[in-house]
Order: structure tokens, then sequence, then C-alpha cells
């Protein structure tokens, strides 16, 4: 998504330091998108592991003994021990060395002498490392143990893994100093045995030195650390999650945004969602501005930041060819990112589209194919077709998925408000006729054709990972995903790609898994700060607050997250909220209760829907 940092010199050198003939503008839009990447500190913060859990792990993994048989077991699992690390257990060494199973190893180092604990059966790997040791009291290794020769290297890699068996993160510094030998030799022996994947190197303590740990004792640590991210969690109620989704999506009132910069926001979260097109900019987006712009919209999409398209297609038609209207379904993506979502949509679009295009909708897309984007004018003069067909084509080719615009303004002036936009000309003649059409808005921009086909899409777009992009959308809309949260989404992923990619998320520190929300079953996934406004939500009393939504809107979760009936995704229907709990809703002009406590409020139930 952006360039790596060890680009950054290039990228950003001298004009006269060129690569290729791009001009200096886009080198200068280049460079401010490179800001982006993580610092070093954001990025050595990711993963880390909790101090307690590698407490914890370490505690276990210590060696224990009641009995002398106990601390033999010991002394052949970690090689060797340390004579200051158990002065409790001197008795029971004592034994072992009386039956000549164990004894004391001197080395010479640091302040004095420097004893180890060595099992008779590891003696010939102490010899390799230290020749000419001196044992107390003298010992000998079995003869199994005796036939096989090592080299100070082998018997030295051996020895070491043994030590990090016990020990969970640490230095190569605090190994050496174990043993009193240099750390270069300890890192060499890190190194064999990190190239057969027996031990990890990281900042796993959130230290700056390298630290080394064991695969298995890792693995537990993070297990560990999961474990206590998780049952920091209490899980909330259905309720408060509803509570929690109109604040996260801005649809309650204390937490609506303003201008051109809160809708860009508010439309990153509902990207890749279909909504009826009259719903947009009636229902959807005013909901979650305390004012809404409908220039705003044409700002962002001429912009080049978002379009507009029908993402997934249409169901079979036989063969009669429709056109956009108000009910259309239109979803809005970073252009950006519109390469990938197409990809995304491409089994939909093999396996649904059934849509016939009549005649002049198929010469008016031949005729953006071969020309590229143009203005309506344009493509009036050369497709050679009169206005009313280049219009008529036009909405076939929106409702077909197949076009797209500059500006959502000629979305508007086509499927949403042709007459209210387009002016009185519109009107039909008395036999049905069309009228003569005005030329489109000029906030209508360019028409551009899509192309469909897996085939003729960027390879780079379909070498991306495309459940990770829509496990992340889904995150980032609504805060906490489960699966039975996704009934109304279309075209995702199968559940189980979606959770390998979560639980990779999870891995890497960047999201959180638990019981967030109580009564779903499966396995729940949040992001970090989605957990801590959950928690502040629920720990707040409800004010009462109502919230009238669109019945298309994302957050219509009547009858999936609470019990009762659905309401049908129209874009007239309405949900009436309280306090995050659905209590009517208007279907198809009548009132529908749907919580008991809709009979008291019955006045200002009909006041709220009716509007």
């Amino acid at each position: 998504t952006e360039p790596s940092p060890l680009a950054h010199e290039i990228l950003s050198a001298r004009p006269y330091a060129f690569l290729d003939d791009a001009p200096l503008e886009e080198r200068r839009t280049r460079a401010v998108q490179m800001r982006r990447t993580l610092d070093y500190s954001s990025a050595d913060e990711l993963g880390k592991l909790d101090a307690a859990a590698i407490e914890m792990v370490r505690q276990q993994a210590a060696p224990q003994a009641q009995n002398a048989d106990e601390l033999h077991d010991a002394l052949l699992l970690s090689g060797f021990l340390a004579e200051q690390e158990h002065p409790g257990w001197e008795p029971l060494f004592q034994e072992l060395a009386a039956a000549a199973r164990a004894a004391r190893l001197r080395i010479a180092g640091g302040e004095g002498q420097f004893a180890l604990w060595v099992a008779a059966e590891r003696k010939p790997r102490f010899d390799a490392v230290f020749p000419g040791a001196v044992y107390q009291p003298p010992i000998s290794a079995p003869p199994r143990e005796q036939a096989q020769a090592w080299t100070r290297e082998q018997a030295l890699v051996e020895i070491v893994r043994g030590r990090m068996e016990i020990l969970g993160p640490v230095t190569d510094a605090a190994v050496a100093d174990s043993l009193r030998i240099p750390t270069a030799d300890v890192l060499s022996a890190l190194a064999a045995l990190e190239k057969e994947g027996f031990v990890l190197r990281g900042h796993f303590s959130g230290t700056k030195q390298m630290e080394w740990c064991d695969r298995r004792l890792l693995a537990r640590i993070h297990r560990a650390t999961l474990d206590r991210l998780r049952k920091e969690i209490e899980p909330a109620a259905a309720g408060d999650f509803l509570r929690f989704l109109l604040a996260w999506q801005h649809a309650d009132p204390e937490h609506r945004v303003d201008g051109p910069l809160g809708l860009s926001a508010v439309i990153g979260m509902l990207q890749g969602f279909e909504v009826p097109a009259a719903a947009w900019e009636s229902a959807v987006l005013p909901a979650r501005m305390t004012r809404y712009d409908p220039a705003w919209l044409d700002q962002l999409c001429l912009s080049g930041e978002w379009v507009w398209l029908r993402l997934f297609p249409p169901a079979d038609s036989n063969g009669r060819p429709s056109g956009a209207h108000r009910a259309s379904p239109i979803t809005l993506l970073l252009r950006e990112q519109m390469e990938s979502w197409l990809v995304l949509a491409a089994p939909a679009w093999a396996g649904r589209n059934g849509q016939s295009l009549g005649a002049s909708a198929l010469q008016v897309l031949e005729y953006l194919d071969a020309r590229g984007a143009c203005f309506f004018q344009e493509i009036v003069s050369g497709a050679g077709l009169l206005r009313t067909e280049v219009e008529g084509a036009l909405r076939e080719l929106i409702a077909a998925g197949r076009v797209t615009g500059d500006g959502f303004a000629g979305l508007r002036a086509l499927a949403i408000a042709p007459d209210k936009t387009l002016g009185t000309s519109q009107q039909k003649h008395k036999d049905g006729r069309p009228g003569i059409l005005p030329t489109l808005p000029p906030t209508a921009g360019r028409w551009s054709a899509l192309s469909r086909k897996p085939q003729a899409l960027p390879a780079r777009a379909a070498e991306l990972d495309l459940v990770e992009l829509t496990a992340r959308e889904l995150l980032a809309r609504y805060g906490v995903v489960f699966f039975s949260l996704l009934a109304h989404e279309a075209g995702l992923p199968p559940w189980r790609e979606l959770l390998h990619c979560f639980r990779r998320l999870e891995a890497r520190g960047e999201i959180r898994g638990g019981r967030f929300v109580a009564g779903f079953p499966g396995e729940q996934y949040a992001l970090p700060e989605a957990v801590q406004q959950l928690r502040a939500i629920r720990r707040k009393a409800p004010a009462g607050h109502f919230v009238t939504l669109s019945a298309a809107d994302p957050l219509n979760l009547a009858g999936i997250l609470t019990p009762g009936r659905k309401i049908v995704a129209i874009a007239s229907n309405r949900v009436l909220y309280r306090d995050g709990i659905p209590i009517a809703a208007r279907e198809g002009g009548e009132l529908v209760d749907l919580h008991p406590s809709a009979g008291d409020l019955r006045s200002e139930i009909k006041l709220r829907l009716a509007k």
C-alpha cells in the first residue's frame, strides 16, 4: 500500500536524480503518502507480549525437584543448573553426587569460581566445551553416552538447547554468562537452533536488546497473553452493543460529524455496503452528520477519492433490460481500492449476471471501452445517438454495474431525482413520449466503463489479500465482528476464511479476540479502540435518546441482534431505536411494535417515524 522505508531515499530524491518521467507534482504526492509508514517505535510495540504471561511461563518451565530423582531428571532436561540458582536443593544434589549420578563442575570466570551441576550422562558434552575440566566428585558417563564423539560446536548447541527449554525469553549475553563462555560462541549455537526452528528471536519483553526464546514456550506465552486480554473483557448485552454501534457509526446525535472530512470518514465505514441509490443522500448520510451538503459528496467524488458503482450484479431479468432507479443498489468505494473490490465481486458477477443490455447500451459501452472516460456530450456525438437514447443507455449500464461517473451528480440526475435535477423538459408528453433532455449538470463529470471480467482486471489487484481487505473493512464498519452480525452483508468471503484472517490479525496484536457481546455463539474479534469505547458505553447509563434510521441502513439490525421480526431493507421503511433497542418500525406505511415499551410511547413513535 505504500513504499518500503528502504525506498524512501530514492523516491524522495531531488528532481535531478529522476527515475522516470513523472513530473515533480506527482513526486510530492508520493512523498506525502510515504509519511504514513509506521515509525520504528510503533512497529516494535505490535505484538508485544504481556510481562505477567512471560513470568508465568518462566515459572512453569523452571525445573521442580522434591527428591533426588526429580533433580536428576531436571539436570538431564536442562543440561545443567548453576549452583547459586537453587541453593535449597543442595541436599538433593549431595545425594546424587554420592551415587556418582551428578557432579559439580567448577569454571573460572567473573568473581572467583563458578560451579555448575552436571549429570553424569551429560559429561561428554561438557568435556568437549571445557577440555580438562575437573568434576567433584569424579564421575563417568554411561557407555552409550561415551560412544558418541562430540565437537565443541555440536556439544555447545545441545547444552544451549537444554538451557533454552527452561528460561523463556532471554538475551544471548545472559546465556553466555551462565556458562562463562564468550557471547559469540553462544550466538553461533543460537543461530544453529534458529535454523532448526527450535528458537525464535525478537523483542518479546519490549526491551531494546534482542531476545531468544524456545518456540514451544513462546507459543505458550502468546496463548497466555491472549487469554489475559480476553478475560479483561466482560461481554456486553445486545442493547449496549447496539448503543455502541450507533455511536461507532456516528448515528447517535452525540457522535455525529460535520464537513467534507467527516463525510469521508462516514463513507469509509460504509464502503462495500450496497444501499438504494436514493437512500444515500436522503437517509444514510444525513443520519450520521449534523448537517449534510450534497456538494461535499460531489467534491469527494470529483477529487478522485471516492467512486460510486453497483458492485454486485443484478439477478437474471429474463432477458429484459432494466434501467437504474431510486431503489438500485449502489455502493461507494475508495477509488484506489476499486480494482480489489471488483476482483472480490468477480465470483458473484460470473454466477449471477444475467442482465441483458439493449442496443443503445451496448453501443455506448463499446464507445466507452474504446475511448475511455468521456463527457456526456462526447458520448452523444461520438456514439451517434440521441440524448434520450444515451440517457436510457447510461441507466441500463448503471443498473448492470458496467459504468460509473466522476461525480455523484450524474447518478443523482439519472436515477435518484431526474425530474428535479434535469428540469421540466424531462417530463413526458401526453402520449407517453419523453421530452427533450437537457445537458447533465457540470458536476456529473465524465463517464467510464467498468471492466468486470476477472481476466481483464490488473494482476496486482488479483494478488491482493482480498479476505484481509474484507476483514479490515468489517472491523472498521462495526468495530466488533462475529458471524451473526453479518446476516445482511452481501458478497463476503466464507466465514471460515474470514476467521483465519481474524486469527492472524489477533496473533499480530492488531485486533483482539474474546467474548465481547453476550448471547451470540462463535468467535468474536474487535479493534482495540472499539473495545475501549464499548466498555465506556456499557458503563454509561442510558439517556433515552431516539434514533430513526432507514431500513436500508447497515444498522437495521432488528431481528438480527434482537428478538422479533426483521424489517425489510427498503429505503422507505423506518426503524426507531431508543437507547439501542429497536422499539418500533414503519413498514409498508404501517406501524409495527418491536418492543413492549412501544405502547407507552405511541405519540412519540408516530411523530418520529412520520419524518
